[in-house]
């Protein structure tokens, strides 16, 4: 038998069914609704289907107060207790039990077609659930048998990552020196000292040119006068006094 559990759900209820009393069955071809006396029911209610655990229980009820008519344990479906009949899908044949060990037959019937297919619907959802449980549970107890997998690193034990695409930078060799930016300005001459800064040429002041004298141009055939002497960088300087004009020729000064 299924384990039971404490809680008991409520899956379907339907406001009126039908209970009939039906004759033996004749034959092993099934129940046929059309031998019972629909017209006559012997007790009409209320119907209730809950779940305990894994087994679902038929409530007959009396509409108004409530009190139990009859019920049927179901440990499975399809199965023994609840058998549809062969003419109709409103009918359905269920076996009761007291609780003291009896059992009796009885014909059950739906006045709506709607209500007989959920009755039918709320069994199989019942017990498909039972069947998912009990996979679930055999899986769980296989996995717990078998022997665990250790996926831990063990004492000393590395693991090695290659990630591509990625690339190193490039640095300069050793001994290498990196070229300083350049700065604009040229290199020193040859045999300059380092750090020195090499002053611009004395631009050298020019020297006026010697304007014609006016009478050697006018007098052709004449002479040709002496050259004017040259300015002297250092300035007019004269001649001291008593100084011979030997000592102004030894000198190379120019007296004017």
């Amino acid at each position: 038998m299924a384990e039971d559990s404490g809680y008991e759900s409520v899956i379907c209820v339907k406001p009126e069914v039908h209970v009939y009393r039906i004759p033996p069955r004749a034959t092993n071809r099934g129940y046929r609704a059309a031998d019972w006396k629909l017209d006559e029911p012997a007790w009409s209610g209320r119907l209730r289907i809950t779940a305990k655990g894994k087994i679902a229980y038929i409530k007959l009820e009396d509409k108004i107060s409530g009190e139990l008519f009859a019920q049927a344990p179901v440990e499975q479906y399809p199965g023994s207790v609840v058998e549809s009949v062969t003419d109709s899908s409103r009918y359905f044949v269920v076996r009761i039990e007291d609780g003291n060990g009896r059992h009796a037959f009885i014909g059950l019937g739906f006045a709506d077609r709607g209500d007989s297919f959920d009755f039918n619907v709320a069994l199989q959802d019942h017990f498909k659930w039972v069947r998912q449980e009990g996979e679930l549970a055999k899986q769980e107890a296989s996995q717990s048998a078998a022997p665990k997998l250790d996926l831990g690193f063990k004492e000393g034990q590395t693991i090695k990552i290659n990630i591509g695409n990625i690339k190193k930078k490039e640095t300069p060799a050793a001994g290498a020196k990196s070229r300083p930016a350049s700065s604009g300005l040229l290199p020193p001459p040859p045999g300059a000292k380092g750090g020195g800064v090499v002053p611009p040429p004395v631009a050298h002041q020019p020297v006026p040119p010697t304007q014609p004298n006016a009478a050697s141009l006018l007098d052709i055939g004449g002479p040709a006068p002496a050259a004017q002497p040259s300015l002297d960088l250092w300035g007019d300087f004269t001649t001291a006094p008593g100084s011979s004009s030997k000592e102004t020729a030894s000198t190379g000064w120019v007296q004017f």
